[in-house]
């Protein structure tokens, strides 16, 4: 749990060398989700910075029962707390001869939390053998060179930060810049220049946040050494796929893949045409398909182009989760009939490009249609006043739901009964009457988390008055409170 990215590094590598299992926490989270964590992770080691123990650590530290040593990055002044161990001290200490113990590919050496719905948060156990897909996605689905300088910009915090801002650039060979600031475009187009980067990793929020500054700040920068940009995170809308060879003279490749999977699953690739809006196809070695469960309750494939149905893989690829921390009823459900259920619907096209329709417990049943809030979403994209937009299915008496669209705007574009009915009447000629929202309402933002996924079920659980579950990966102006 650290802001501070050396320090961050050298904990983390060296947890795998002794053969140790390496729990990221975001330095963002608060006390609550810390010790939610570290109830379920057990972890004996801590290593954080000197103003984070003291803000978010010390006040919990009773009943963090697991943890035996605590080791502080000095970035305040005044002596360290009692009990706990300076880390450069140690470091310094340390015998430069360390002989790593033998390593099987199965035992566990990463374990990231994914948000729970409702509940408490799910660890996902990966093991060393993981590293052989972060290497080959890197390749693959990156387009990684020796002589790339690669960003991704993830928080070393999630499984992102640490699958590809971490462990892919090491293995790859390749220079990577790791960043702990907040994001600010400005900012960011610098370092794009100043560090000559190559190779980007980024988040769909962020690309929409720059998109809603214009192209015209983009171009006030030197990126002409940007080759491949590629999204994480959720899927990308056209509009900002191609919106990337506007600002950078290159689109966005996205990808798919999960906590769970480790590694990246589907791409588009850098030897393959982009698709806009397209998940891409799946990498060498992944069997994945568009399943659906039968009327005697197995899993089967749905051959039919375009059908709908939920994205699986088989298991069997070297990161994939060996299961969820105390939790084996939970990881047990994930598997069926040879499958690992993503719980994600798609459709596959006629040439094997996967295109997300939205989470299985997302998706919305309106007056005998199944609708996608990713598809209306990417619409409402669309029109020149809109920013971003999150859909949820509302409750509805005669249509079972309805379409509810919650949008934010760009600046310039007032929110009044006007943009409204432009909104209602864009969306209902562009896609029916069936799918269009019935209702919009407008928002300064929407919630999301930290990697920049749109959380539909806290929208829906505000709109109708619902615990609103895990907010501990969201951001903080999304959540109400700040870090």
């Amino acid at each position: 749990m650290a802001d501070r990215i050396p320090e961050l590094v050298i904990a983390a590598l060296g947890t795998l060398k002794v053969r140790g299992v390496f729990m990221p926490l975001f330095a963002a989270f608060g006390p609550e989700p810390i010790r939610a964590r570290v109830e379920i992770g057990r972890p004996r080691v801590l290593v954080t910075t000197q103003s984070l123990y003291r803000r978010k650590v010390a006040t919990i530290r009773e009943r963090l029962a697991s943890i035996e040593h605590v080791m502080l990055v000095r970035d305040e002044a005044g002596s360290l707390p009692a009990g706990t161990i300076d880390f450069h001290e140690a470091l310094a200490a340390a015998d430069d001869a360390f002989t790593i113990p033998a390593t099987a590919a199965d035992d566990p050496a990463l374990l990231h939390f994914t948000s729970g719905t409702t509940g408490t948060p799910k660890g996902a156990i990966h093991v060393h053998e993981a590293v052989v897909a972060h290497h080959a996605t890197g390749l693959l689905a990156l387009d990684l060179h020796p002589d790339d300088v690669f960003w991704c910009t993830a928080d070393p915090g999630w499984v992102t930060g640490t699958s590809y801002g971490i462990i892919a650039p090491l293995t790859c060979g390749v220079t990577s810049i790791l960043d702990a600031g907040e994001f600010d475009a400005e900012r960011w187009y610098g370092i794009l220049k100043q560090q000559r980067v190559t190779v980007w990793y980024t988040a769909p929020t962020a690309i929409r946040m720059m998109m809603r500054l214009g192209a015209d700040l983009a171009r006030q920068f030197d990126t002409s050494r940007l080759r491949f940009l590629a999204s994480v995170g959720e899927p990308l809308n056209p509009e900002a796929v191609i919106w990337g060879r506007e600002a950078f003279g290159h689109m966005f490749h996205d990808n798919w893949w999960q906590t769970e999977t480790g590694g990246i699953m589907i791409a588009n690739v850098a030897a393959l045409p982009i698709r806009p809006g397209s998940m891409g196809k799946p990498l060498p070695g992944i069997d994945a398909a568009i399943v659906e469960r039968g009327p005697d309750g197995r899993i089967g494939e749905v051959i039919e182009p375009l059908a709908q149905g939920e994205i699986a893989i088989r298991p069997g690829w070297p990161s994939m989760f060996r299961g969820y921390w105390n939790d084996p009823a939970r990881y047990a459900a994930c598997f069926a009939d040879g499958w690992y259920l993503t719980g994600d619907l798609a459709r596959r096209d006629r040439q094997g490009y996967f295109w997300f329709v939205g989470r299985k417990d997302d998706v919305i049943k309106t007056s005998g249609h199944l609708v996608g809030p990713f598809e209306v979403e990417s619409l409402l994209l669309e029109h020149e006043a809109v920013a971003e937009a999150g859909v949820i299915g509302k409750p509805d008496e005669s249509a079972h739901e309805i379409v509810k669209a919650f949008v934010s705007l760009k600046p310039g574009f007032e929110a009044d009964a006007a943009l409204e009915k432009d909104l209602l009447g864009f969306a209902r000629k562009r896609l029916g009457a069936a799918i269009a929202p019935k209702e919009i309402a407008f928002v300064a933002s929407l919630p999301r988390t930290r990697s920049g996924k749109i959380m539909r079920r806290l929208l829906k659980a505000r709109e109708l008055g619902l615990p609103e579950g895990d907010l501990s990966t969201l951001e903080p102006d999304a959540a109400g409170v700040k870090p």
